[in-house]
């Protein structure tokens, strides 16, 4: 059975998240979408895990699937800010946690509370080394999953610029063995990945961290599966091992908040080569300029550009649909013609199939001949963008 899903989710709970982020928002635009299983995102949140145990249902006993009543299936989850000294440098470190149970959810939010506060943020801050994280979740359970979140992202990740580390040992220790899969983040993909030999070990999986739940938002990036069954042991087992990975939906790395360097308040945007000849500094302020993702993988990079490990599935880049619409149409995403257009074509199934599998002839039929060159244009890597930089979106650039 192949699904898609997308682990990396919030709730409305969680600071900068849309106050509409519930279950019901999200099951209406993961049908739309595509996605049949969804991470419910900030299980800690006493009034989130309340409204979970409330309105979920397991599929069946022990399976670690839960389910609404209308049947959108939804596995425990949460992100943690982890934030810390180690080496005499400030470390902040986001990592993704999975459970299997909300008994286990229950010990996990009883362990974070001998550590500071869980009912101010979804994504609740803690002063935890990560190898200690690590390793006290799995005193809880072995059956937790920790996946470090969008690991090239600046301010708050593994390998970000501004506190991560160079070596994902370094942030682990010893615990680095219970770490096995590493999440890309929208400003790098796979590829960007596979460049580093340090990660050869890692499976690489791909999530939305959506704040909120429009289509172009919720499964902008999302990890594809082959299980015999949709339960939590198989879900994890994939994670682990790589069987049953069947590959990642991505968007292009330029379309991430932070690709590239740059200054966003005065508009400057830069490669690695053209930010090292300024010395990483703001041409026309003198600041320093925030290091983006890219620069970061060509710092830590072993291997040339193009380079791919034995034995890795693939993945497929696509814009989201509406950001596809709104270019062709020169509107704004969430405008109404945009919205009108984007469910004329779920007429031939979902957005996904949209993107992916339906023929240039069928959507030419109901979107007309533009929308149609646009997706296949997407389907074929064609797209070209304005890069993002400094939490600045990046945006596609053609004509058709």
């Amino acid at each position: 059975m192949e699904i898609i899903a997308d682990l990396h989710m919030h709730s409305r709970n969680s600071r900068g998240c849309s106050k509409d982020l519930d279950l019901e928002h999200t099951e209406k635009y993961a049908k739309l979408k595509g996605i049949h299983l969804l991470g419910t995102g900030d299980f800690t949140h006493p009034a989130w895990n309340a409204e979970l145990k409330k309105k979920l249902t397991e599929t069946s006993a022990g399976s670690g699937i839960f389910q609404t009543a209308t049947k959108q299936q939804y596995l425990l989850q949460t992100e943690i800010s982890l934030v810390y000294t180690q080496d005499g440098r400030g470390r902040r470190v986001h990592q993704i946690v999975l459970a299997p149970s909300f008994e286990v959810v229950d010990q996990i939010v009883e362990y974070l509370k001998r550590h500071g506060r869980v009912d101010y943020d979804g994504r609740p801050i803690f002063k935890i080394p990560s190898d200690n994280f690590v390793y006290e979740l799995h005193k809880i359970s072995h059956d937790i999953e920790v996946i470090p979140a969008h690991i090239w992202t600046p301010w708050f990740a593994l390998f970000g610029s501004k506190s991560g580390f160079n070596s994902i040992k370094d942030c682990f220790g010893d615990q680095v063995k219970h770490v096995h899969a590493l999440e890309t983040g929208m400003s790098s993909d796979p590829a960007m990945n596979w460049r580093l030999s340090q990660l050869d070990q890692f499976n690489i999986v791909s999530f939305s961290d959506a704040h909120s739940y429009w289509p172009w938002r919720i499964g902008r990036e999302a990890t594809i599966f082959e299980v015999k069954q949709v339960t939590y042991k198989n879900i994890v087992a994939a994670l682990r091992t790589a069987q049953g990975l069947k590959g990642t939906i991505e968007v292009d790395p330029e379309y991430g908040k932070y690709h590239e360097d740059g200054h966003r308040a005065c508009g400057v945007c830069m490669t690695p080569q053209e930010s090292l000849a300024n010395k990483n500094l703001c041409p026309k302020c003198k600041r320093p300029l925030t290091i983006g993702v890219h620069h970061r993988v060509e710092e830590l990079a072993d291997r040339p550009v193009g380079f791919k490990p034995k034995n890795r599935p693939p993945f497929t880049t696509v814009l989201p649909l509406a950001e596809i619409i709104a270019h062709v149409e020169n509107k704004g995403v969430g405008t109404k013609s945009v919205s009108a257009q984007y469910y004329r074509l779920l007429q031939l199934g979902s957005e996904f199939d949209v993107l992916l599998r339906v023929t240039p002839q069928d959507i030419a039929r109901i979107g007309g001949d533009r929308i149609a060159a646009a997706i296949l244009k997407s389907r074929e890597g064609a797209i070209k963008m304005s890069p993002g930089y400094d939490g600045e979106y990046g945006h596609p650039v053609f004509d058709v």
